[in-house]
């Protein structure tokens, strides 16, 4: 089973567009979204292909499969025109691990929310990717499919077989986190 995990669409049809396809080629069984959907939000520019009424009709077929957290920059505005729940923060448990999935500005590497051993936080929110273990807790952050920073790809996560892999929308893999 995959599950592809995003974060910061921030409004981008064509990267959304790009995120499906992944969805499609991994054979993913759920999406896994970090928030930060529609809006682009003040600081941010427009990212490629801006047009979130785009999104929404992309992302609202696929409700069934996708399980998503509000980010900083989504309004109850947002939670409406979708057709699936915009939550703060989502357990899920696969493969029989826990993972807490959140936008990242709550919680994140830094700030963590008590968590056991094993245990796997999903957070978006930076912008820049990130899949490394602390003290017993797996921290990864996906990136962002629109907006990253510090000249990082535009990226995503796949979870197969026990593994994160962080990779961009050429297939190049740049982190790998096994969770064993």
């Amino acid at each position: 089973m995959a599950v592809v995990v995003a974060s910061d669409l921030h409004g981008s049809a064509h990267w959304t567009r790009k995120l499906l396809e992944v969805c499609e080629a991994e054979k993913a069984s759920q999406l896994v979204l970090l928030g930060d959907l529609l809006y682009h939000g003040p600081r941010n520019p427009l990212p490629e292909g801006y047009d979130p009424k785009a999104v929404v009709e992309l992302l609202n077929p696929l409700s069934a499969r996708i399980v998503a957290v509000r980010g900083n920059c989504d309004s109850e505005v947002d939670s409406m025109v979708l057709r699936f729940p915009l939550v703060e923060s989502a357990f899920m448990v696969i493969d029989g691990r826990r993972f807490l999935c959140t936008h990242g500005h709550v919680y994140n590497d830094v700030d963590l929310p008590s968590m056991e051993r094993g245990d796997v936080l999903l957070f978006g929110h930076t912008h820049l990717f990130l899949a490394k273990e602390s003290d017993g807790v797996f921290l990864v952050n996906p990136g962002s499919v629109s907006l990253p920073k510090q000249d990082r790809p535009h990226t995503y996560m796949v979870y197969k077989n026990g593994v994160c892999f962080i990779k961009d929308f050429f297939g190049k893999v740049w982190e790998a986190l096994s969770l064993a």
